[in-house]
């Protein structure tokens, strides 16, 4: 299934005489903001949306700083959006789409399965010196979409555990906060034991897009994704991780996600916290 649409193929999808939802996640952590950058400038016709409140639940210790949505609130966004059943969509975001990548996984796990990554995110477009528009357009005609969950695997911390000891996981955040050396927003530092790391931002190239796929086999063959029986991925809420599973997929391998990630995780004062290099 194809993962990513490039700008020129986005350009004729948009003159064509069935276009795409394009989705606009501007979100960053510590960055608030998402909605104002988009005023200021986005691909003509794409739809904000509000990755803390649209992608996801109300944070708790249980679920994490992201929990999954309400698979019916999530239906009702979808449908805020625009999106008609049977309709691509192609989402992006201003940052490698690490952010963008829980749209495109959300909507896969939903059972939406034509959607894909801008591949480069909207620094392609720019790059591309194609026009941005500005200011918050008037909401699109609602669509019709119908949601269920199931189209792709989820674990819980359980889950996430057993994949750590009898296949692979993989950590998805910033080699740093794998080896417990800082933690800017979650309870404890560390990982998962067993985990392995494998830090999102090492699945793109120097211009925002992803790897060739033979790059990306080989980066995840080295981390043992090729042998294991089952592969899992998490990261501090469960957004970046979402990318590596694009990545992964990309590259021709499965992945479950832990959704709740480290925050879920390191809010039970019942699991331990692993801290430096190895697994």
């Amino acid at each position: 299934m194809t993962v990513t649409t490039t700008v020129a193929e986005l350009r004729e999808l948009l003159a064509s005489d069935a276009p795409p939802v394009v989705l606009d996640v501007r979100w960053a952590l510590g960055d608030p903001h998402g909605r104002d950058h988009y005023a200021e400038g986005h691909i003509p016709g794409a739809v904000y949306v509000d990755l803390d409140t649209e992608l996801a639940a109300p944070p708790s210790p249980e679920g994490g700083r992201h929990p999954l949505p309400d698979l019916a609130e999530l239906q009702n966004a979808a449908r805020r959006w625009g999106i008609r059943t049977g309709q691509r969509v192609v989402v992006h975001d201003d940052l490698g789409n690490t952010a963008a990548a829980r749209a495109w996984w959300l909507l896969r796990y939903a059972g939406h399965a034509q959607v894909t990554l801008l591949d480069g995110a909207l620094g392609s477009w720019r790059s591309a010196g194609l026009p941005l528009e500005s200011g918050i357009p008037a909401d699109p005609p609602p669509g019709d979409v119908v949601l269920r969950a199931g189209g792709l695997p989820v674990t819980d911390a359980d889950g996430a555990a057993e994949l750590a000891s009898s296949g692979l996981l993989l950590d998805a955040r910033a080699g740093e906060r794998y080896r417990g050396e800082v933690e800017p927003v979650d309870p404890r530092a560390g990982h998962v034991p067993g985990a392995v790391s494998a830090p999102t931002g090492e699945n793109l190239a120097a211009d925002g897009t992803f790897l060739p796929v033979e790059e990306l086999r080989e980066r995840f063959e080295e981390k043992g994704v090729g042998e294991a029986r089952r592969v899992g991925v998490y990261c501090g809420s469960g957004v970046t991780a979402a990318h590596q599973i694009a990545a992964l997929e990309i590259a021709g391998f499965d992945a479950v996600l832990f959704a709740g990630s480290w925050s879920a995780w390191s809010a039970d004062p019942d699991r331990r916290a692993a801290k430096g290099d190895r697994p």
